[in-house]
């Protein structure tokens, strides 16, 4: 018995020194290991994109499966029509807002890039006529011109030769055929969907005692659902919030409306700050283009349109899926943004309603042994 203690105690100090090793001569050859996870995320990146698409079209696909399966003569071959139907529709949409909408978002963005000298300008123009005294007046606009006046163009002029062109043109096609197979692998994700489910359940069961593969099953289906429900909604919310703000826009007569309102909507996917960087981007371009009054104007009524969608808009969307305060959540997007970036603050909210279930689940299981021991000293 002696003999076997001695020897777990060796085998742990064992393991303990080989771990302590193990990290020294990974953050010695740091920059090395983040270069090799840099190039292998992005030989799988086709794949991780293949991943999301599955995710995203899973919703719609197994809907639709449950229509088509109704029919006896298609029943056999309902979820390959389901995902093909699904893509067929993504696809025609996309073709679709190429066709009506990009076009008129190319010439704004042309437009605006050809408009820039005369808005400069203007703008200094107005920034001259201002009073000594005035906020603007302590930033010399006219330092910061000079400043970008020494950026050397003769760097990117360079980049304009034969061999750019090839690099740019090889970089097209592999971007290409990446998403090409992305699509390919993500069709094949969704139609084997339940054999890869399956595999991973008995997996899960196979590793773990069976209260433990339960509880884990249990929480990756609430995660899951509380993923798909955040990002359904939150790209529902920009779009909703977008088409209102690019009518609102053009119904102001802001130059570049629709582009703007487009530019809101998308960045309104990020929760609070996303629409709070869309909204300033707005309202500087405004105030090239438009004047200050514009902007002032226009900044207005983003806000109230903004204040709609946090406080009616959104809210109903959501429903009672997440169930988190709004002090959770702009807490939680600010230690993701701080700390993760922009996939961080859009991360926050999910992961935050994840660790709520899971914290209320651990008090709720708590109670319940302190009630069980409480009932047991009265008994």
């Amino acid at each position: 018995m002696k003999d076997k203690k001695s020897i777990t105690k060796w085998f742990y100090w064992f393991s303990l020194g080989v771990c302590i090793i193990a990290v020294f001569k990974i953050l010695d050859n740091f920059s090395d290991i983040t270069s090799f996870l840099s190039e292998f995320i992005g030989v799988l990146m086709p794949f991780i994109i293949a991943i999301i698409f599955a995710y995203l079209f899973y919703i719609p696909s197994k809907k639709l499966e449950g229509v088509i399966k109704k029919s006896k003569l298609l029943r056999k071959k309902a979820r390959t029509i389901s995902v093909l139907a699904v893509y067929i529709i993504a696809i025609v949409a996309i073709v679709f807002i190429i066709k009506g909408i990009i076009p008129s978002v190319v010439k704004s963005v042309t437009d605006l890039g050809e408009s820039l000298p005369k808005y400069y300008n203007s703008f200094l123009e107005t920034y001259d006529k201002l009073e000594d005294n005035s906020i603007l007046k302590k930033v010399d606009m006219h330092k910061v011109v000079d400043k970008l006046k020494e950026i050397d163009i003769t760097e990117f002029v360079k980049l304009s030769n034969i061999e750019q062109y090839i690099n740019g043109a090889i970089g097209v096609v592999s971007t290409v055929f990446s998403i090409l197979v992305s699509i390919i692998f993500s069709v094949y994700l969704l139609i084997s969907r339940h054999d890869i489910k399956n595999f991973f359940v008995k997996l899960i069961r196979a590793v773990f005692p069976e209260n433990t593969s339960k509880n884990i099953l249990e929480y990756l289906g609430k995660t899951n659902k509380i993923f798909i429900n955040f990002i359904y909604c939150q790209i529902l919310d920009g779009i909703i919030i977008g088409i209102i703000t690019s009518i609102a826009l053009t119904i102001l007569k802001v130059k570049y409306g629709i582009l703007l309102g487009m530019m809101i909507g998308l960045l309104n996917i990020i929760p609070y700050f996303g629409a709070i960087i869309a909204i300033a981007i707005a309202a500087f371009i405004t105030l090239f283009t438009g004047g200050f009054e514009k902007a002032i104007i226009m900044l207005i009524v983003t806000i109230i349109l903004q204040q709609i969608d946090s406080n009616i808009i959104n809210p109903h969307i959501l429903g009672e899926g997440l169930k988190i305060n709004p002090i959770v959540i702009i807490f939680a997007v600010t230690l993701g943004g701080a700390y993760f970036n922009v996939l961080g603050m859009f991360l926050a909210v999910p992961v935050a309603a994840i660790i709520k279930i899971l914290l209320e689940d651990y008090i709720e299981l708590k109670v319940q042994i302190r009630n069980s021991k409480r009932d047991k000293k009265i008994e």
